[in-house]
């Protein structure tokens, strides 16, 4: 398989598959216990149809929507995801760039392989940083620092990691930051030399935002859910999370609301924005689907917070029905992570490029000029 023959989500995962050792690509592929959380978000769109209308106008459209404060060019961004050298060794330094070329928001996170600084001083677009709440205070203040110093757009601060889920393809593959090879793991790696000689011989891996204050995750190896469970502060509370929105300042996002309750409490503490997210299925299985929850939320906060639907997405279809619903914007990990293994940053900008076209022709269709003229008159439920 080539990357001109990708034409969508499924096809970059099957490049991926063979392009990644195993425990790599099962670290991207997996989610929690029997994963059954990581097949409903996507499933969840089959249980809505769209209701086109016709005679519109629409040979000129406007897919633009205001997000945590900046205007895009399309309503869907990238979720901030860990690790991204592991999968290409230019990991975050292409996915920023095809971001970038696209004129949407990127994210990364407090476990990024390139650092707060690089990504300030080199991408122009809309820039959001995930924090993660560490048990070393100081780790915490620094990361925040360098958001200011580095003038990045907005903060997510991940609400749903107060634990590591249950990621049994993880422990049965022993995958670890920095990868750890094992004998059950050594042929994968030596059937995949150029992914090897690539980890083995560019520049080394290393969490950039980390290193200085943690060995773990850098020089020490640890499973992501090991990490979470060990590193992250369960203390984590709402007081914990209203200060760091007041020492923030700016846009700030929680990343991992579900219910209503904590929509509300959200608006509470000033936050500008929620994704409703459960993780890509990783932390809880059994949750909802972030589609499924959507209109109870839009409903209750929608006018006070924008509401972005995150998780699931593999077609511009479901943009659309999420837009309908309210959303302002949707976004997504696995969509762009299994383009960026494939073939790195042209791989990112194929994937962006196909949602993009998804997007127009899926408008076109439905007779909508702009993401205003979506609206659940558009939906029925089965």
């Amino acid at each position: 398989m080539r990357l001109d023959q990708c034409h969508n989500v499924d096809d970059f995962r099957r490049l991926a598959k063979a392009r990644l050792p195993g425990p790599v690509f099962h670290y991207i592929d997996g989610a929690a216990d029997d994963e059954v959380t990581r097949r409903r978000n996507t499933a969840a769109f089959d249980d809505c149809d769209l209701v086109p209308n016709v005679l519109a106008g629409v040979q000129d459209i406007d897919t633009s929507v205001t997000v945590m404060g900046k205007r895009i060019a399309m309503p869907l961004f990238l979720s901030p995801t860990a690790l991204q050298r592991l999968f290409h060794w230019r990991g975050e330094r292409a996915v920023a760039a095809a971001a970038e070329k696209f004129d949407t928001w990127f994210g990364i996170s407090s476990l990024a392989t390139v650092s707060i600084e690089e990504i300030g001083r080199t991408i122009a677009s809309p820039k959001l940083f995930q924090l993660y709440v560490h048990k070393d205070k100081e780790l915490n203040a620094a990361m925040i620092a360098a958001c200011k110093a580095a003038k990045f757009d907005a903060i997510a601060l991940t609400v749903d990691t107060i634990v590591g889920g249950n990621r049994e393809r993880c422990l049965r593959t022993g995958f670890t930051s920095p990868p750890r090879i094992t004998p059950s793991s050594a042929l994968s790696f030596a059937m995949h030399p150029r992914w090897t000689l690539d980890y083995l011989l560019r520049e080394p891996f290393e969490l950039s935002n980390l290193k200085d204050h943690l060995d773990e995750g850098s020089r020490k190896s640890m499973s992501v859910g090991e990490y979470f469970t060990k590193m992250l502060d369960q203390s984590l509370d709402w007081k914990t999370a209203e200060a760091i929105r007041a020492d923030w300042g700016g846009e700030f996002c929680l990343k991992g609301i579900m219910s209503v309750g904590d929509a509300q409490r959200a608006v509470d503490i000033g936050a500008t924005a929620i994704m409703v997210s459960n993780h890509g299925g990783r932390q809880l299985d059994g949750s909802r689907a972030p589609f499924d929850q959507l209109a109870e939320i839009v409903d209750a906060v929608g006018d006070k917070i924008d509401v972005i639907c995150d998780g699931g997405i593999t077609r511009g279809s479901h943009v659309l029905k999420a837009l309908s619903v309210g959303a302002k914007a949707c976004s997504g990990g696995r969509l762009y992570l299994y383009a960026l293994a494939a073939a790195g940053q042209a791989g990112v900008e194929r994937t962006l490029g196909n949602l993009q076209a998804e997007i127009i022709r899926d408008m076109k269709l439905m007779g909508a000029k702009s993401v205003a003229d979506l609206s659940r008159a558009n939906l029925r439920w089965r």
